[in-house]
């Protein structure tokens, strides 16, 4: 336990889990955090998640698919009590980093990743996309890869972007991540 580097701070910090396992240690975390009054050194436990919507045949729904499965992210004050209240739940297999020791993401990374978007604006990581509304994209990853839209509108924090694709012959709105589109160029 002596590799753990203490924090007075709350930072980012990535617990791994089993497959599947994520929201179940999100909920046992935030049980544990209430039971036991330890709401001063836990702020934040997030599982980043992707909304899309698909559409079968006539029907259209909204799924949502873990950006970083097997990974819960937590803010949080690193000291021997919290470290065992995470490493000791069902389902966890440790914190990124190496060996035992766990790393707190950067402020850059915490940025990029979208976990604190008015913080990603405020250490001037607000990044510029490639494409403004009206631009036509072509989705590159998650379950519409490969088809191509146009940019109907782009959240504030630019993270998520609502492209309308012709599936099937029919215009279909699709919430993406931003880092999954590409510009087209004819």
């Amino acid at each position: 336990m002596s590799d753990i580097e203490y924090t007075e701070e709350l930072k980012w910090y990535v617990a791994h889990t089993y497959s599947g396992y994520e929201n179940k240690v999100k909920s046992n975390l935030e049980k544990i955090v209430e039971n036991r009054g330890l709401q001063e050194f836990f702020e934040d436990i997030r599982i980043p998640v992707e909304k899309t919507t698909e559409t079968d045949g006539e029907k259209t729904k909204e799924v949502e698919t873990k950006i970083f499965p097997c990974y819960v992210f937590v803010k949080m004050v690193m000291s021997d009590l919290t470290w065992h209240v995470v490493r000791n739940i069902n389902g966890v297999t440790g914190f990124v980093g190496p060996g035992s020791r766990p790393v707190p993401l950067t402020d850059r990374e915490v940025a990029e990743m979208g976990l604190e978007s008015a913080d990603a604006v405020s250490i001037g990581i607000a990044k510029e996309l490639p494409y403004n509304v009206g631009d036509s994209v072509k989705v590159t990853a998650g379950s519409f890869s490969g088809f191509i839209g146009t940019v109907s509108s782009i959240s504030d924090d630019k993270t998520k972007v609502m492209v309308m694709l012709n599936m099937f012959g029919r215009e279909t709105a699709a919430e993406i991540d931003a880092e999954s589109l590409e510009i087209l160029t004819f």
